[in-house]
């Protein structure tokens, strides 16, 4: 019997630990990546298709008899890749459009929650920024502003007054910083507590959670400056505990599954957690409808189920029969970004210091923003370059290798986070 063929949409950091979790699948014969980067390449044929051309990546599905597509990423799942490929009779794993919309509209996601009532923090939403700026008369501060639909990541402001909070609203609705995401803004109670992400899988009707993991978002040290897309994670998060787990499965993850299924909109896929762990108890700051990065990085090196046996529990309705099994070792993962992100920055640095890495134990080397260049060297093209991730006993030892190992990569404007886990250890 000839192993499965397999096709995964994308080309970040994310995709590559996607990736590598497919190829330890002894099912799996044969990964193609669309389009990829230059470490994707080595475990898998690249091939040179844009994430949204949905046509010509479900052709090259059909030429290449792929058996299954694999997609993680929000814009074309919320644009219906899915869809797309199953009216064309070709299997794929990622949430159909009609459920995306739970990461597509922060409005609707926070209706959803009011509705069925999922812990979240208190919200109003507007389509007349004339109205937003009335109600800033009316609230405390701090207050957060969101953007309503994909803004990668960027479309939350804290606002800390009045007069930020108005520059915010022009920013988001008038002067449309982030496109038609700000035609409708969620203005929100700012909590405050512990953030922790939990990724789960869904087949519309089970819900099974994978182990905890925290991010941090801010471009500088002691979480400073302006968000990004992630700087670095760790797994399992020591603050997650079991009885937050617990009112987690009680409130939030089968109750969120429930109310997309009454809501005529089932969720297939993955679906990410973001929590707030406040003196009330855990409360939910966001969805989104796939593998979050850089969590995922350091979520499926632990991962001991064959992967590709999870995705076909949740695309047959079978999760129920899936006991999800993880490492008890930790892992960390330091992101390396080019000089300048979340701003500009150049590409096209030559990286050097990735050979060493190559079959270190425990070490994982994930590209982001990379490429080859016309000599075959590989270079920095995004923001995000690299992301190296480290297993060990404890997040302790974990951590040290992480950064040890990121220590022996080098690229002109090379710049990371001292801090990542930091907050392990100092409270």
């Amino acid at each position: 019997m000839t192993g499965m063929r397999v096709l995964v949409v994308g080309g970040g950091g994310r995709e590559h630990a996607i990736v590598d979790a497919i190829s330890r699948s002894s099912r799996v014969s044969r990964i193609f990546c669309a389009p990829g980067n230059a470490g994707i390449a080595s475990i898998a044929e690249c091939v040179p298709i844009g994430t949204m051309d949905f046509a010509a990546l479900a052709d090259f599905a059909v030429r290449e008899a792929v058996d299954l597509t694999v997609v993680s990423m929000d814009d074309p799942l919320c644009a219906g890749i899915t869809d797309f490929f199953e009216e064309r009779g070709l299997r794929i794993f990622g949430t159909r459009k009609n459920a995306a919309v739970i990461e597509g509209s922060k409005a609707f996601a926070k209706e959803l929650m009011q509705k069925y009532d999922i812990p979240t923090a208190k919200s109003v939403t507007f389509t007349d920024p004339a109205a937003a700026m009335s109600y800033l008369d009316e609230t405390g501060y701090p207050v957060v502003l969101k953007a309503d639909g994909l803004a990668l990541g960027k479309g939350v402001l804290i606002c800390e007054d009045r007069g930020a909070a108005a520059a915010g609203i022009k920013e988001i609705m008038i002067d449309k910083k982030f496109g038609d995401a700000g035609n409708t803004v969620v203005i929100e109670e700012f909590l405050t507590g512990r953030e922790v992400s939990v990724l789960a899988f869904a087949d519309g009707l089970h819900i099974v959670t994978m182990s905890s993991a925290q991010d941090h978002k801010r471009i500088g040290d002691n979480d400073t400056g302006p968000n990004t897309g992630g700087m670095g994670t760790f797994s399992p998060s020591p603050f997650y505990t079991d009885d937050i787990d617990r009112i987690c499965r009680e409130t939030i993850y089968q109750r969120t599954i429930d109310a997309m299924a009454k809501e005529g909109r089932p969720f297939k896929g993955v679906l990410f957690f973001g929590l707030m762990l406040t003196d009330d108890g855990p409360k939910v700051l966001e969805y989104n409808t796939r593998f979050g990065d850089p969590e995922t990085q350091v979520v499926l090196p632990r991962l001991e189920n064959d992967i590709i046996d999870v995705m076909e529990a949740c695309m047959d309705g079978t999760l129920d029969r899936i006991e999800l099994k993880f490492s008890d070792r930790a892992a960390v993962c330091v992101v390396l970004a080019s000089g300048g992100y979340p701003g500009s920055y150049e590409k096209g640095k030559i990286i050097t210091g990735l050979e060493s890495l190559n079959n270190e134990p425990d070490v994982y080397c994930y590209h982001a923003g990379t490429a080859f260049d016309s000599e075959g060297n590989i270079v920095t093209s995004g923001g995000r370059v690299l992301g190296i991730c480290a297993l060990g006993d404890d997040l302790l030892k974990a951590r040290a290798k992480a950064y040890e190992a990121a220590g022996r990569v080098s690229f002109d404007g090379k710049y990371f986070r001292t801090d990542i886990g930091n907050a392990l250890f100092n409270g």
